[in-house]
């Protein structure tokens, strides 16, 4: 009977593991997806071209307004980079939690307790 009791505490010690394994890739992939600062360049807003986009610069023609640069450089968010250029994002940053919408108030789903529907009756 001891060899059934071995066995059982090494299961459980295995599923123990498991869980607190389980629980840190949860907590990681948490703090990627809920990351303060999106995907943002510093590009020079007059190098558009239609087959190019807007051109990547320094960080800091788009840090400090005191700065006096030649480049008018402005936060551009999201889109794609291609060697030194970027395009198919936005100069609007995009609001955290706004759930992709343009309302403000974003996606709002039920769940235990949250719907204001009642049932059968």
């Amino acid at each position: 009977m001891r060899g059934n009791t071995t066995m059982e505490n090494t299961r459980r010690r295995l599923r123990s593991g498991t869980v607190v394994l389980g629980g840190m890739g949860l907590l990681a992939a948490a703090l990627t997806a809920c990351s303060s600062d999106p995907d943002k360049r510093c590009v020079d807003r007059d190098s558009y071209t239609y087959a190019k986009g807007y051109k990547v610069v320094s960080d800091k023609n788009c840090n400090s307004s005191s700065l006096k640069t030649s480049v008018d450089g402005g936060w551009y968010y999201g889109g794609r980079k291609k060697g030194s250029w970027v395009s198919g994002g936005s100069f609007t940053r995009p609001r955290s939690g706004s759930g992709g919408s343009h309302g403000g108030s974003g996606v709002h789903r039920g769940g235990f307790g949250g719907g204001h529907h009642s049932s059968g009756g």
